[in-house]
């Protein structure tokens, strides 16, 4: 056998005992003088990967002195922390101030009063009110006021009707309707019950009969579904023999769950000290006096605020809302208007305003009531004035609706003069506001300064921002 012979064989061996070791030249033969041979593949095994502990090994572990010791001290750190914020809160609770009791309040004190005397003038009649009723949503008002609509001839009591609708007002179905829509719109409604209102007694001379009748008419109204009754000439009527029972048969009943029925005087011609020995001994929820119309001075109108913020609650306050007159006859200069608007909005007690004064409407000539303006969207000069002085209403009632430092906040009177004051409305950790007034023709220099005795930790800031409404 030559050698060639051999290698032939070699290759021959090679191709059946191991295929896997052919060449890998395809199926040409090699090129030149190569040869073929064999390649060898060398598979990598698998990695090991580590996979923890096994339970025999984490046992045999945990058992060693110094993960014991680390188990301890993690757990006397972990109690220790909450412990310490369990202290820390505990610190922040005791040493927080604490927030003071919201004071009860009815709806008569949550935003103005807007009262109607003439309907015809404002609206055309009972179907028109209904119709008005949304425009006096916007402005945020919670009660209206009408009337007086029963029927009656001056200084007459056999004409006295208290439970009838004079016909030149509207009818009683379409009262109804109003009462309805006036309730869906979160809004109030209060009737002039006031027998007399035509004379110059308003409770004519024969009281007792006519205690038992506004009694009697008192109930009809508040089961058809009116809020409250208004009377004038409080501190005549408060003295009748019969009063506790009117002023029963209007606030009885009262429940936390049932929306209260609230009693409403007017009283003209009393110091700010009778107001409110009034308030105590005729138990009513609300008075509305003169005070502001009859003192033009700002230390007297400081003077009744000082007298009367404790009662706030049962104080209405009004320019010419006690009489039915109009804010714009109080005004005697322009800008005084929104000025007034201002001061009642912000003093302790609720706003009482007659039709118009949102929008600053003149007053009639004489007895005569102006007509109240609709159409806001003129462009004459009187038009837009009008439309300015409601924006400023609205602004000034949904802001007294919202700060709980008007709402029924702590009052501290800061100056008075003939011509101008200032006072300070706070309510714990509320927003505070200071209003200054100044009806004056001349600009005056205030030296703003808290009453003594020492007011419980008050104190007036070095510097204050004008509210931007």
């Amino acid at each position: 056998m030559t050698k060639d012979t051999e290698i032939d064989m070699e290759e021959v061996k090679l191709n059946e005992v191991d295929p896997e070791k052919q060449p890998m030249t395809g199926d040409g033969q090699a090129a030149g003088n190569e040869k073929n041979g064999s390649v060898k593949l060398k598979v990598p095994e698998d990695d090991v990967t580590f996979t923890g502990l096994s339970k025999e090994e984490l046992l045999r572990v945990a058992g060693t002195p110094g993960w014991v010791r680390t188990r301890w001290v993690l757990l006397v750190l972990f109690w220790l922390g909450w412990v310490g914020m369990l202290a820390g809160a505990i610190v922040i609770i005791v040493q927080a101030p604490r927030c003071k009791p919201i004071p009860e309040m009815n709806w008569w004190n949550e935003g103005p009063l807007y009262q109607i005397d003439d309907l015809d003038a404002f609206s055309g009649g009972m179907e028109g009110l209904e119709e008005k009723l949304d425009g006096m949503t916007q402005l945020k008002v919670k009660g209206l006021v009408l009337g007086p609509l029963h029927s009656v001839q001056e200084d007459e009591p056999a004409t006295l009707e208290l439970d009838k609708i004079s016909p030149i007002f509207g009818s009683l179905k379409q009262l109804e309707a109003v009462l309805a829509k006036a309730h869906k719109k979160g809004m109030s409604v209060v009737l002039d019950l006031t027998p007399n209102y035509k004379g110059s007694a308003p409770w004519f001379q024969n009281d007792d009969e006519i205690v038992e009748k506004v009694k009697s008419a008192a109930e009809y109204w508040l089961n058809l579904g009116v809020d409250a009754i208004k009377l004038r000439d409080l501190s005549h009527a408060s003295n009748l023999t019969d009063w506790p029972k009117l002023r029963a048969a209007v606030q009885g009943n009262r429940t936390e769950d049932t929306k209260s029925r609230g009693l409403i005087g007017v009283v003209e011609g009393a110091s700010p000290s009778e107001v409110s020995q009034l308030i105590n001994a005729s138990g009513v929820d609300l008075v509305l006096s003169d005070l502001l119309s009859s003192s033009s001075g700002g230390a007297e109108r400081i003077r009744a605020m000082d007298i009367l913020h404790p009662q706030q609650r049962n104080v209405g306050w009004g320019l010419g809302a006690s009489s039915n007159v109009h804010l714009s006859t109080q005004a005697k200069a322009p800008g005084l208007i929104r000025l007034y608007q201002l001061l009642l909005f912000t003093m302790p007690g609720t706003p009482v305003f007659t039709y118009g004064d949102d929008i600053g409407l003149k007053a009639g000539n004489g007895s005569e009531k102006p007509k109240m303006l609709w159409d806001l969207e003129s462009e004459s000069a009187n038009v837009t004035e009008h439309s300015e002085v409601r924006k400023w209403f609205k602004s000034l009632s949904d802001l007294r609706g919202k700060e709980r430092s008007l709402l029924h906040g702590d009052y501290y009177s800061l100056y008075s003069s003939p011509s101008c004051l200032a006072f300070l409305r706070l309510w714990d950790q509320s927003e505070r506001y200071i209003t200054i007034v100044n009806w004056g023709e001349k600009a005056e220099t205030l030296k703003l300064s808290l009453p003594l005795p020492p007011t419980d930790g008050v104190e007036l800031p070095e510097t204050a921002k004008v509210k931007d409404l």
